[in-house]
């Protein structure tokens, strides 16, 4: 697994995990502005450009960070995050290990399964795939998302970079996930958070989780839409992960 790290020689550690299509770079203010106190770790998901396996589900991409977490952090880090894709990553480590970390930050995380989005997204790709490359379908596609225009010019290069496979194997694992019942044993404090923006489906995803896991504070963030939090409002967002590691 390949990762890209800041603040190499403290020794608490965080992991944050980048959504489908996004790489590390979608954390990158969030870890300069942490690097000083904590060691930043940014693993590059499977399937996505600069990763060293192809994505073969959210269960095994989740099993690799975990043995990552063994090997060379002795099986237990100070918080992991993730948004979207990465958060149902997140959520699958904690139902495999549910002792692998203090803190869990679990940012719009769909576990209600859209099917039917599910079975489509092949079609709809072997159709717009070969669009990928023209910049102004690019950019079409990049202002749905709502992210910040600095982080253009990484997405255009590394969606560029993914095989139509890998982005048909992410999205749909992303569409057809659900939260394992393991989730209910986790022993990290959960933060839920969702914007009020997003669809209905991910505020009831956010509902549900709240229920799973054991005494999680699950925030509606009022102005954001899917996954703003962590890519539009770095120092917002790290201000938060360092009032919850210091139980402010």
């Amino acid at each position: 697994m390949n990762v890209v790290e800041f603040g190499k020689e403290n020794t608490d550690i965080i992991i944050l995990l980048h959504g489908g299509g996004l790489s590390w770079w979608n954390y990158r203010e969030t870890a300069k502005l942490l690097e000083d106190k904590y060691r930043v770790v940014l693993p590059i998901l499977d399937g996505h450009a600069g990763s060293d396996e192809d994505f073969t589900g959210i269960e095994q991409n989740a099993a690799e960070i975990i043995s990552y977490i063994d090997k060379e952090f002795s099986g237990f880090v100070l918080l992991i995050g993730g948004v979207s894709l990465g958060a149902q990553i997140l959520l699958d480590i904690l139902a495999q290990r549910n002792d692998i970390c203090k803190y869990a930050v679990i940012e719009s995380a769909l576990v209600c399964p859209m099917k039917l989005t599910g079975i489509l997204v092949k079609p709809m790709l072997d159709m717009s795939y070969r669009l990928i490359g023209k910049k102004w379908f690019s950019s079409l596609q990049y202002r749905s998302l709502g992210l910040k225009a600095e982080l253009y010019p990484e997405y255009y290069r590394d969606t560029c970079a993914i095989t139509k496979e890998n982005m048909t194997a992410f999205l749909r694992a992303n569409s057809f996930y659900t939260a394992k019942d393991g989730l209910r044993a986790v022993k990290a404090k959960a933060f839920v958070f969702v914007g009020k923006k997003e669809r209905p489906i991910m505020l009831k995803s956010a509902k549900k989780l709240g229920q799973l896991l054991p005494d999680a504070k699950v925030e509606v963030l009022d102005e954001l839409k899917h996954g703003e939090f962590s890519a539009n409002f770095a120092l917002r967002f790290a201000q938060t992960i360092t009032k919850i590691i210091e139980n402010k």
